[in-house]
């Protein structure tokens, strides 16, 4: 990956990754069911869009709506799904899971990252229904393969999270600060500038790639126009 600007775009299958691509997506996450707001796909999916596209790939590793684990038979669901997508090719990820009281859940994340034996990661949008998201990001700072949070800075969304983000942004290097913000969750265009001036330098989409909702796909020229407004 080149040294500007990340875009991620979230990708359902095949035709969404061709899109994204080629409107100048750097990058994929891949799930399915956007109703439970994306859960892990299948490993078939994952093959078929690893096939479509030569850019990078972040598989979500989760079963059920929300930021909880489950109970121990689903934390080994996970794990066997996770070593199969590895067998598959899969080498990112995206997971992060809470406790019931807003901790993270440290021995989910510990299972799962044992499997993924080194690759990249993102720990995605728990971060900001985490009790302290600054104590999280300081328990998960040794955390191997951990390089990118993906968060709006609030549970409510970027509208809420602008100052938030601006404030990690300036404390990148510092203990548990190291890895990457990944800007989402309501991200719109014109938060861009303000983003952009604060230093945030990867910005993550989903809705805003598909002007027709979720039933449509991926719409090139609507990734093209993020491409260009993030350049700009």
């Amino acid at each position: 990956m080149s040294d500007r600007a990340v875009l991620e775009v979230i990708a359902l299958d095949e035709a969404d990754a061709v899109a994204a691509q080629a409107g100048g997506a750097d990058r994929l996450e891949l799930v399915t069911d956007m109703a439970a707001d994306g859960l892990t796909p299948s490993q078939a999916a994952f093959t078929a869009i690893r096939a479509a596209v030569d850019i990078p790939l972040r598989v979500m590793l989760r079963l059920t709506d929300g930021f909880a684990a489950g109970d121990a038979r689903q934390v080994a669901d996970l794990v066997r799904r996770a070593v199969a997508l590895r067998s598959a090719g899969a080498d990112e990820f995206v997971l992060g899971f809470l406790t019931p009281d807003g901790q993270p859940d440290l021995v989910a994340i510990e299972r799962l990252i044992a499997v993924l034996d080194g690759c990249h990661w993102t720990f995605h949008r728990a971060i900001d229904r985490a009790a302290d998201r600054d104590h999280l990001r300081r328990q998960l700072a040794d955390m191997p393969g951990l390089d990118t949070y993906l968060t709006a800075g609030a549970a409510t969304g970027v509208d809420d999270g602008l100052d938030v983000l601006a404030a990690e942004a300036a404390r990148t290097g510092e203990p548990g600060y190291e890895p990457t913000i990944l800007v989402g969750g309501g991200l719109r265009l014109d938060h861009l500038p303000r983003l952009r001036a604060a230093g945030l330098t990867a910005f993550h989409i989903g809705g805003a790639a598909r002007p027709n909702g979720w039933a449509a796909p991926v719409a090139e020229k609507s990734v093209r126009t993020w491409r260009e407004a993030i350049d700009a």
